[in-house]
């Protein structure tokens, strides 16, 4: 990802919308499976994200897509998966302090139930998790989209090092 990063030139903003998800029993649980999760999951981000800022016009703009369980995970064999999602929490806040000064703002999306090909609306889980929902269906792409556009624009210039939670109320 770094490389794909370096190569563009001056950017304005950065979006990365890459994760892959492990789940089940941290006892059983390929350790180099565990591994993988966090190589994309936390550092692919976290280098993208400042070889952006090495390429990035002052105000620009870096969102992360992570996920409600980063707060909130409420079934068992997640806890991998969770910290992965965590460890965006504390790494757009320092960034954020890092790249302040030159108005760039880091930003971490947190969807929560998302129509996906690794989330179906019409997945195995889909009941379960929207049990746990004020709005009982999965978000659409477009819905996070909006929100990361958003994001990216000028009236949100003094937002930075923040989570922004769009989960149709699963961490309520």
């Amino acid at each position: 990802m770094i490389d794909v990063v370096a190569g563009e030139g001056a950017l304005d903003v950065l979006v990365v919308n890459a994760g892959t998800l492990v789940l089940g029993d941290p006892l059983t649980l390929d350790a180099d499976a565990v591994d993988r999760m966090i190589d994309i999951n936390v550092r692919a981000p976290y280098h993208a994200a400042v070889e952006a800022a090495r390429q990035m016009n002052d105000g620009g703009r870096i969102i992360v897509i992570g996920s409600v369980n980063g707060d909130r995970m409420p079934f068992e064999g997640g806890a991998a998966y969770a910290l992965t999602k965590s460890a965006l929490q504390g790494m757009a806040r320092g960034l954020a302090r890092d790249f302040g000064a030159r108005g760039i703002t880091v930003n971490i999306i947190q969807p929560g139930p998302t129509n996906t090909d690794m989330n179906p609306a019409d997945g195995p889980m889909s009941a379960t998790m929207h049990g746990f929902m004020a709005i009982k269906r999965h978000a659409t792409g477009e819905e996070i989209a909006g929100l990361a556009a958003y994001l990216a624009g000028p009236e949100a210039g003094i937002i930075t090092g923040a989570m922004h939670t769009i989960d149709g109320g699963f961490g309520a």
